[in-house]
């Protein structure tokens, strides 16, 4: 029921169809008016124009207008005929406390859906005009490097497996590259379960690609200089916080999103491409795991392009990937390190010694539960390297701004306000601090982070 022609003609292309009954009710100066499809239902409107419509307690009802006043008459017409039905109420002019009493009510905006719907067709065309300008691009290039992080993440993984989707092409002439290695055992699960290959390249053999696109990581996690080869790149698709120095024929950085899966996902959909079973699990789980099933650094278009995906995914695959194998050395580092560990100041260090760098950011998930705990931080030694994992609870200092403040002078790293990753070399670390133990470490990395979190 519309309140008012006006209304009526509005609302005309947008209504349900064939199942509803099309009803308005004509203002003073719209007594003769017959919006196409919609019944009169009488000025004022009253029990008895009610009657008109044969209505019953199995039907729902749609009330729309902007005049409050008329809202609520309409309703108590409504209600005192039919108790029990449910009323839906659209207006852009009444506030969820303002309702009239009913037993079944519901305020929608008028407008509010028009608009939703209009911006995200307008999302879409967006997207769709950076799918055909990344399409125009590559489309001369004989083979493009599709380069992802250092032991690259089910993020990066999907986004590359997703690009090349995109792209149309095959693993020959668009193979995914990283500078190390999967070693996490999701990681690696995920890329043997798609059925995937990621190439372990050097700087030097990119010169062998005449296109290089970078997803789910920027030029700057590639060292401090930015590398040459890497400071003028083609593509760019990441959503971790922008960081300057480098340039792309197209960038697309979107900070607000919680995976740049999200990002892929709403190219693909925006082109009308199909998001067949390995793909849709690989984005699924990029989702699922930078944003820990939708649990941190989330938005909405985060939440639509999950729901896109799941439509599509395997649940088969997707168990294989979600259940790696732990390494029992890693077992008893992590026993060794909670034997005598404690939270002080809301940070929950766990120091494992010389492990397998997968877990690292394992424990690092396991250590935030801990009691009183607002930081997680795993350190361990890998190769010649001191690697450590943080977590923290989302609604403190950022944790990628904090692991900068503790590496800096001595090594790389960074992340996202709740996930971050350092890398100090330990010949580094024992310049500074003389030794490299279980004990120096602790003591050292527990101070670096309370200066860095506490930093104004």
């Amino acid at each position: 029921m519309c309140d008012g022609a006006h209304l009526a003609k509005e609302w005309a292309q947008i209504l349900p169809g064939t199942s509803a009954e099309l009803a308005f009710v004509p203002r003073e100066d719209e007594l003769r008016a017959r919006p196409p499809g919609f019944r009169s239902l009488g000025h004022p409107f009253t029990p008895e124009g009610l009657e008109r419509l044969g209505a019953n307690d199995e039907d729902e009802f749609a009330v729309i207008a902007d005049d409050p006043v008329w809202l609520r008459n309409a309703v108590a017409v409504i209600g005192t005929a039919l108790p029990t039905v449910p009323i839906l109420v659209c207006s852009d002019f009444l506030a969820a406390d303002e309702l009239p009493m009913h037993l079944c009510i519901r305020l929608t905006g008028l407008r509010e859906g028009i608009r939703h719907d209009f911006d995200r067709e307008f999302r879409h065309l967006a997207n769709l005009h950076r799918v055909a300008q990344i399409q125009r691009l590559f489309i001369q290039r004989e083979k493009v490097a599709i380069l992802l992080q250092p032991d690259p993440d089910p993020d990066g993984i999907a986004c590359g497996f997703a690009l090349r989707a995109l792209l149309g092409r095959k693993s020959p002439t668009a193979p995914l590259v990283s500078f190390g290695e999967a070693k996490r055992p999701e990681n690696v699960a995920m890329i043997q379960a798609l059925g995937l290959e990621v190439r372990t390249i050097d700087l030097d053999q990119l010169e062998e690609f005449d296109g290089i696109a970078l997803v789910d990581v920027q030029p700057n996690v590639f060292g401090d200089p930015i590398p040459a080869r890497l400071q003028n790149v083609d593509l760019v698709i990441d959503h971790h916080p922008e960081r300057s120095g480098w340039s792309a024929s197209i960038r697309d950085v979107r900070t607000s999103y919680g995976a740049t899966s999200t990002i892929l996902t709403e190219y693909l959909t925006a082109a009308g491409l199909e998001i067949r079973p390995r793909l849709a699990t690989g984005l699924l789980y990029g989702i699922k795991s930078d944003t820990q099933l939708l649990g941190r650094d989330t938005e909405t278009q985060d939440i639509e392009a999950f729901a896109a995906v799941h439509a599509f995914h395997s649940p088969a695959l997707l168990r294989r990937i979600e259940r790696p194998a732990l390494p029992l050395p890693g077992l008893r580092a992590l026993g060794r390190a909670l034997a005598t560990t404690r939270v002080e100041e809301g940070i929950h260090l766990l120091v494992l010694g010389r492990v397998r760098e997968d877990v690292i950011p394992q424990v690092a998930d396991l250590g935030l539960q801990a009691e009183g705990a607002e930081w997680s931080i795993a350190a361990g030694i890998v190769g010649g390297d001191l690697v450590f994992s943080v977590r923290n609870v989302g609604y403190v200092r950022a944790a990628g701004e904090v692991v900068r403040g503790v590496v800096e002078g001595l090594g790389i790293g960074g992340g996202h306000r709740s996930m971050a990753k350092g890398i100090i070399p330990v010949k580094a670390f024992r310049a500074k601090y003389k030794r490299a133990d279980n004990a120096t470490v602790r003591r050292a990395l527990f101070d670096a982070f309370v200066r860095a979190i506490h930093e104004s």
